[in-house]
């Protein structure tokens, strides 16, 4: 009987660590996203996560302006490109993002975490 307790208790722990891992740290998904950086902020109770919100448009009347539109918000996780980020608000960029199924709290808000971005010429 207690042979048995110990693999229940063994295959419990190994489909936890599993369940957590496929959650939290594999990449779901990764990609490009291209829209207005309309916020970018500093956020978190304990944990000071960057965080922005991108607006996609998929439509754009004249004068730039978004028609059809969708919030894409994000993560950062790259500090690097926090001043970069920081200076180009109210322009159009392109980020790298991966996407994970499930934002983890160090991480920031969301499962969508961006590493890289650029300004749209």
């Amino acid at each position: 009987m207690r042979r048995i307790f110990y693999w229940f208790f063994a295959l419990i722990i190994v489909i936890t660590g599993a369940i957590i891992y496929l959650r939290f740290f594999y990449t779901y998904s990764e990609g490009y996203r291209a829209g207005l950086l309309q916020k970018f902020s500093k956020k978190g109770f304990i944990f000071k996560t960057y965080e922005g919100e991108m607006i996609l448009s998929s439509i754009s009347s004249t004068n730039n302006v978004a028609i059809a539109s969708e919030k894409f918000n994000f993560s950062v996780i790259n500090k690097a490109i926090v001043p970069k980020l920081d200076t180009i608000q109210g322009e159009i960029v392109i980020v790298h993002y991966i996407q994970k199924k499930g934002s983890a709290f160090w991480r920031g808000d969301s499962p969508y975490l961006v590493d890289s971005v650029r300004v749209k010429r």
